[in-house]
């Protein structure tokens, strides 16, 4: 597939766990002397939209219409996310201020293009009640005039099981694909389309670890568990395997020239994905888009999105 399908413009909700991607950019150049760990000299600072906000950045950057739905807390680190949304043209209607809540903040520290070592904030504590409620009706209210629905999952609290049914109840009756970046915490996600579980996180729903041969069973035994039409598996340097319903499993290889960051890939992934299905391709072409365009933004250092031209330039290399 060396075309891109006419996706601009498609609205696509997103829902999820929010993160402030924090990254503290410096060189190494001495040991400490009260430890022996490395002294990095920061000579840069720069903030991100992750987790969710980062799924509808990428989407965004594609040339899809993001709607983002999640929650922060009353705090700083809140405002500097939305401040960050704003900087990006992403719509911050739909995100709650929760009070006494933290928002949750990813701080990567980095030298010489490598991760020194990564610094979390976060509370993953369910949100109150009527705060659940209010991310529903918010979302109801946009579900008719949309075209798909992803839930992006971290567990820093936003979704519980109950929620996620309701979720993949609505989009249902609204006849919207609905892509799931999960965790094995809250599975099985009824209602989606497409569920996206890197190795780790099919491990999780297997009950144990796998080989990649063992990939046909895994997903035979999820999906008899499940009512979702398909499974994206992501495998890294093994590219990904496309399990469905129906028909076979499709292995695609890699894309990946040289890795420097896998930091939000799966964000790209679902991004894709989302924005293919609303356009209407066909399963095993969203996950080829999909594909391609994690090998895109793994070439780059931080958080990262795939630009339309990246893309086309990605697919026309297949040929």
């Amino acid at each position: 597939m060396a075309v891109l399908p006419d996706w601009s413009g498609q609205k696509i909700l997103v829902a999820g766990d929010v993160i402030l991607d924090r990254f503290i950019h410096g060189t190494v150049t001495r040991i400490s002397p009260e430890a022996p760990i490395p002294v990095v000299e920061v000579a840069e600072e720069r903030v991100l939209p992750g987790g969710a906000a980062n799924v509808a950045r990428n989407i965004q950057a594609l040339g899809g219409q993001a709607l983002l739905f999640g929650a922060i807390g009353d705090d700083q680190n809140g405002d500097t996310l939305l401040q960050v949304l704003r900087e990006f043209g992403i719509p911050s209607q739909g995100m709650v201020e929760v009070p006494g809540r933290v928002t949750t903040v990813k701080s990567r520290i980095i030298a010489q293009h490598q991760q020194v070592v990564r610094v979390d904030r976060e509370v993953r504590s369910s949100l109150p009640q009527p705060y659940q409620r209010l991310l529903l009706s918010q979302m109801e209210e946009e579900l008719p005039s949309s075209r798909a629905l992803v839930v992006s999952d971290y567990a820093k609290g936003v979704f519980d099981p109950a929620l996620l049914t309701e979720v993949g109840r609505r989009a249902r009756s609204a006849n919207l694909p609905l892509v799931v970046d999960p965790k094995p915490l809250h599975f099985p996600y009824p209602g989606a389309t497409i569920v996206t579980p890197n190795r780790d996180e099919a491990a999780g729903f297997f009950g144990r670890s796998f080989s990649s041969d063992e990939i046909p069973q895994v997903a035979e035994k999820i999906l008899a568990a499940t009512d979702w039409e398909a499974i994206l598996f992501t495998l890294g340097a093994e590219g990904m395997a496309l399990a469905r319903r129906v028909g076979s499993l499709e292995r695609i290889p890699a894309r990946m020239r040289e890795v420097f960051d896998v930091t939000g890939a799966g964000d790209t992934v679902v991004a894709v994905l989302a924005l293919a299905l609303a356009a209407g391709v066909s399963l095993s072409e969203a996950a080829h888009l999909a594909n391609a365009a994690a090998g895109v933004v793994v070439s780059k250092v931080g958080t990262a999105v795939c630009s339309p031209s990246e893309l086309q330039v990605a697919l026309s290399d297949e040929k």
